[in-house]
């Protein structure tokens, strides 16, 4: 994870050098070497993302300086601890600050699922309205509630196992086309982390925060964040509120936003993208596709 970028570009060894500074452990050796159980738990897993996402913003910046290329995007959105990226990339945080507060993010949802276990179920083929009564039949078994809404027909519900349970085969029974247990036992964006949201809360109060430079998609409300305090509000609720993805890409869509570019280890959001609008261009450029672009000078990363 990031080891090619790593090795091809010295502002993204810059920045995982920096994160094993801020940190005080090989963050770096982590992501390069796990091994996997120790990189997934969610404590790790949380900077090692932002860490590659950051990494991968550098470099291209990098390269687009270098070609003489003035890259501006006209906003920035990221889904849950993406938006920590989108927060960097629009200067609203550090990346110090958004990596010392994202480790302590998965601290506490750690904590939080340990005292109040829960865990995450993906639906697909089923209209919102239907999840929604499914989720209101199944709350007779425990808290559930839908935690991200990704793209036309993919609903993720977060909540106590026997309620999940009882979606997941009410989801069946009604049609849905897919039915997926997510494999964790943290029910995020859910009622169940109402105590690491408090907990978050209160580190985001005392959080250095500036006025975004780019406009900020919120997570949580799908709109427009332009000042530093309407980012405070967002992250105070950000690890108990769902994530309204599908509302999120549908505003910038209407603030005229035909590309997207997405950065970081993955490339699932460009799915989901393509999937809440036909008409956008999707272009991901994840850590080893840039990297193998970096390694070719004649290739611009277009």
């Amino acid at each position: 994870m990031g080891k090619a970028l790593f090795d091809v570009s010295e502002t993204a060894r810059r920045v995982f050098h920096q994160a094993d500074e801020i940190l005080g452990f090989a963050l770096s050796k982590l992501c390069f070497e796990g091994p996997e159980a120790e990189l997934n738990d969610t404590v790790n897993a949380q900077p090692a993302i932002l860490t590659v996402s950051v990494a991968c913003l550098h470099a291209l910046h990098e390269r687009w300086q270098s070609l003489g290329q003035v890259v501006a995007p006209r906003c920035v959105a990221g889904h849950s601890l993406g938006e920590f990226t989108a927060l960097v990339a629009a200067d609203v945080i550090d990346f110090e600050h958004a990596l010392r507060l994202v480790r302590e993010r998965g601290r506490l949802m750690k904590a939080n699922g340990a005292d109040r276990p829960g865990g995450m179920l993906a639906v697909l083929g089923l209209e919102p309205e239907v999840v929604q009564h499914l989720v209101e039949e199944a709350s007779s078994e425990g808290i559930i509630t839908v935690a991200n809404a990704n793209s036309p027909g993919q609903l993720v519900l977060s909540g106590e196992p026997a309620a999940l349970q009882r979606a997941a085969d009410l989801a069946r029974a009604r049609g849905a086309t897919r039915v997926v247990r997510l494999p964790i036992t943290i029910a995020s964006h859910s009622p169940l982390m109402a105590r690491a949201a408090a907990q978050f809360a209160e580190l985001v109060a005392h959080l250095p925060l500036r006025q975004p430079r780019v406009p900020v998609v919120a997570n949580i409300t799908g709109q427009i964040l332009t000042s530093a305090d309407d980012v405070r509000r967002e992250l105070a609720d950000h690890i108990l509120k769902p994530v309204q993805w599908t509302g999120s890409v549908i505003e910038m869509v209407k603030r005229g936003s035909a590309e997207f570019l997405e950065i970081g280890p993955g490339q699932v959001l460009s799915g989901l993208i393509r999937r809440i609008s036909a008409e956008v261009q999707v272009v991901t450029l994840n850590d080893r596709e840039i990297a193998r672009a970096l390694a070719l000078p004649s290739d611009p990363i277009r």
